[in-house]
């Protein structure tokens, strides 16, 4: 897909190509994006992250663009009308666990931003092929403990560690990669 080598994963479809090289590994900060991400990567347990990533603008909509504090203010009626909405992920254990993961964001004595930018490694190793790739790491096994001591829901070490490559906490480009000598 193009005359730019990229990470192994991003060569499937343009979608991929697009997530790839306009955010994937790239520092995202904000309690709403992040909090979108958290989300995103949580319905994306079990799936493939092309489901997630096409539904996205779906999962906007219906999450309220994931405003914690609108998410947060979702009832019951809010629940079937997610349940029956087709262009998301209609599984009912992680729509529940969104809206009580948007509420425990609240609750937060810290910023969502700022609690996960705290596990950032101080120096993180870039992998030279998608075999050294890790699917956890022990800080993201550290978030994972922290988020779900603070209530959150969905967020296992290797959720944590997706969110961690997506949020630009870790930079998972391999050395191949375009982007890992822009970065």
């Amino acid at each position: 897909m193009g005359e730019r080598q990229r990470c192994a994963w991003a060569e499937s479809t343009p979608d991929y190509v697009a997530y790839h090289d306009d955010e994937w590994g790239r520092p995202l900060h904000g309690v709403a994006p992040l909090f979108e991400r958290l989300s995103l990567e949580a319905f994306q347990s079990g799936l493939s992250w092309l489901v997630i990533l096409r539904k996205r603008p779906a999962f906007r909509t219906a999450f309220a663009g994931f405003d914690p504090a609108a998410v947060a203010a979702f009832g019951p009626a809010d629940v079937e009308r997610l349940l029956a909405d087709a262009g998301i992920v209609r599984n009912r254990a992680k729509i529940d666990a969104t809206i009580h993961n948007a509420r425990r964001v609240l609750d937060l004595d810290t910023p969502l931003d700022e609690l996960l930018w705290s596990f950032a490694p101080a120096e993180h190793r870039r992998p030279t092929g998608i075999g050294d790739v890790p699917a956890t790491s022990p800080e993201s096994t550290a978030m994972a403990r922290e988020l779900k001591k603070r209530g959150l829901r969905f967020v296992g070490p290797t959720t944590c560690y997706a969110l961690m490559q997506a949020a630009g906490l870790v930079d998972d480009h391999v050395t191949s990669c375009w982007l890992a000598a822009t970065q």
